[in-house]
């Protein structure tokens, strides 16, 4: 039994399948499979049983959940210790941050890059997680600052920076709904769509949209990405329905946003644990990602 196991047992336990569970932990679905199936073999037991698609927890898997996340976490925060410690032998100062992957690959870039400029002894690692992940993380000290959704699930967070925004139909420019001012649930019945996953919150959000509607949504591909969804949309796969300030970070030359109504507000922010005070190289470098995102927010998209 090893810790690579421990992990794929975790994010099979949280995602259900072994697909999105591979691509969390950045490995083929095949690899998954295959710690899954050696953690079994080395402890005796049958962890998951699949269910119309999904893996779900045996019982003997359900009662080991909480005990392998605590030995995961515990394992992570060794090797974060260990590598400040590191760092504090070279003078290095770690900033450790976990964001929506989409903010990992458009938007986190440009901000180091200008970090950079007047923080040239910082070391920047990026985590790109879920906002239920990164509150995770922020309380097991595996990073120390995160971008949350508000209000937290969990408690015992700091949250100096806070943005506000709304969700958006992300269509192709040649869409006949982009030239709707606004896009309603009824507007998209038998549309085909790009939605997020089924455990995201927003996900909860839109079906309970499509369900006051009395409209039953044409799902052709659901994603754990932002910039997956506005991608796909881009080619015209389907219309998305995502988070305004995210989906400002993209390629907006590709596609064209139009308020979804009903209105899905979202407000978010960059966490800190509320026990532990950052250091000044992460309080500078949370004021630039929060000036970054205050730019995406004034943007206004120009037809």
């Amino acid at each position: 039994m090893n810790l690579k196991q421990l992990e794929a047992f975790v994010a099979i336990s949280t995602l259900h399948t072994t697909t999105a569970a591979a691509q969390r932990l950045g490995c083929s679905q095949s690899a998954v499979s295959r710690l899954l199936s050696q953690l079994e073999e080395d402890l005796g037991l049958s962890l998951f049983v699949r269910e119309q698609g999904r893996l779900t927890p045996t019982r003997e898997g359900d009662a080991l959940v909480q005990e392998v996340e605590t030995i995961v976490e515990a394992a992570r925060c060794l090797e974060r210790h260990a590598q400040q410690l590191r760092l504090a032998g070279t003078q290095r100062k770690l900033v450790r941050i976990m964001v929506p992957n989409t903010f990992a690959q458009f938007l986190l870039p440009a901000v180091m890059q200008h970090f950079y400029e007047t923080h040239r002894d910082a070391v920047l690692e990026v985590f790109s997680g879920t906002y239920d992940a990164s509150e995770r993380a922020l309380l097991s000290r595996e990073v120390d600052l995160a971008f949350v959704r508000l209000p937290t699930r969990l408690s015992g967070f700091s949250v100096k920076w806070r943005f506000n925004s709304e969700s958006v139909c992300v269509i192709p420019r040649s869409h006949p709904l982009a030239r709707n001012a606004t896009v309603t649930a009824r507007d998209l019945d038998g549309v085909p769509l790009v939605l997020l996953w089924r455990q995201s919150a927003l996900r909860h959000e839109v079906d309970a949209a499509f369900r006051s509607a009395r409209v039953t949504p044409n799902v052709v591909a659901e994603v754990h990405s932002v910039s997956v969804a506005c991608a796909m949309a881009a080619r015209g796969v389907g219309a998305a329905i995502v988070n305004r300030l995210i989906a400002q970070c993209c390629d907006t030359e590709q596609f064209v946003m139009r308020p979804f109504v009903p209105t899905i507000s979202f407000e978010t922010g960059i966490a800190s644990l509320e026990s532990d005070p950052i250091s000044g190289t992460c309080h500078a470098f949370a004021a630039c990602l929060a000036e970054a995102l205050d730019n995406l927010h004034a943007l206004r998209e120009v037809d």
